[in-house]
C-alpha cells in the first residue's frame, strides 16, 4: 500500500526502517544491510531524505549516521501512515477478511513510537466479531519481529459500547491515550 504512494522501493524500505525503530540511528552500511538494497541507491535516498529535512546526519569517527528529525513537519503524519501500512498494521489490513467482521482496530501511540508502557496499557484494541486464532498468529509474528510482547484486547461491538457508555475505567484509559486507527473512524470510536 505504501508502495502505491511512494514510487521508490528503496525510499519505502528506508522510511519503514526508521519509523518502525524511530529511536535508533543507523550508519550507512547497516542501513544497506537492513533494507537489502544497493549502496548507491541507499545513499541517493538518504541524501534526498536529509535534504528534505526528514533525516539528520552525523559523522562519528569514520562512519556517517542517520536518524529521524522529530521536528520535521510531516513526522507524525508519516509515522501514522507507515504504522498503518507496515508490520502489524499492514498485516491486519491484508488479512482483514480472515480476521472476521471488524469494526475498529487501533494501535496505541506509545506502541507505535516504541515508548515504554505501563503494565496495563493496551497496545492494540480490536472491536467486532474477531477470529481469535487468525489474530493470534499475526500478533505472535509481530512479537517475534519486534522482540516485544504485545498487550492486546478484543471486544464485541456490544461489549465495547456498553463499557464505553458506563465509562468503564479500562475502556476510558484506552480511549484517552494517543492512537493510530487501522480500521474504522476515530470519531465513532471515541464518540
Amino acid at each position: 500500500m505504501l508502495h502505491d504512494l511512494i514510487i521508490s522501493r528503496v525510499r519505502v524500505k528506508i522510511l519503514q526502517l526508521f519509523f518502525l525503530n524511530s529511536a535508533k540511528i543507523h550508519h550507512v552500511r547497516a542501513i544497506v544491510r537492513l533494507v537489502g538494497e544497493e549502496i548507491n541507491a541507499v545513499r541517493r535516498e538518504l541524501a534526498h531524505l536529509e535534504k528534505s529535512g526528514l533525516l539528520s546526519k552525523e559523522r562519528r569517527a569514520n562512519r556517517l549516521y542517520y536518524g529521524l528529525r522529530k521536528d520535521y513537519p510531516l513526522y507524525y503524519d508519516l509515522m501514522d501512515l507507515i504504522v498503518k501500512t507496515s508490520a502489524l498494521g499492514g498485516d491486519i489490513l491484508k488479512n482483514k477478511v480472515k480476521l472476521g467482521k471488524v469494526k475498529y482496530v487501533m494501535i496505541s501511540g506509545k506502541y507505535a513510537r516504541n515508548k515504554n508502557r505501563a503494565v496495563n496499557d493496551v497496545d492494540l484494541l480490536m472491536v467486532g466479531k474477531v477470529v481469535i486464532p487468525e489474530l493470534s498468529q499475526l500478533i505472535r509474528a509481530e512479537e517475534v519481529r519486534r522482540e516485544r510482547e504485545i498487550n492486546y484486547t478484543v471486544m464485541s461491538e456490544e461489549e465495547f459500547e456498553f463499557r464505553k457508555k458506563r465509562r468503564d475505567p479500562f475502556v476510558m484509559d484506552i480511549l484517552k491515550g494517543s492512537r493510530i486507527m487501522i480500521i474504522g473512524d476515530e470519531e465513532e470510536l471515541i464518540g
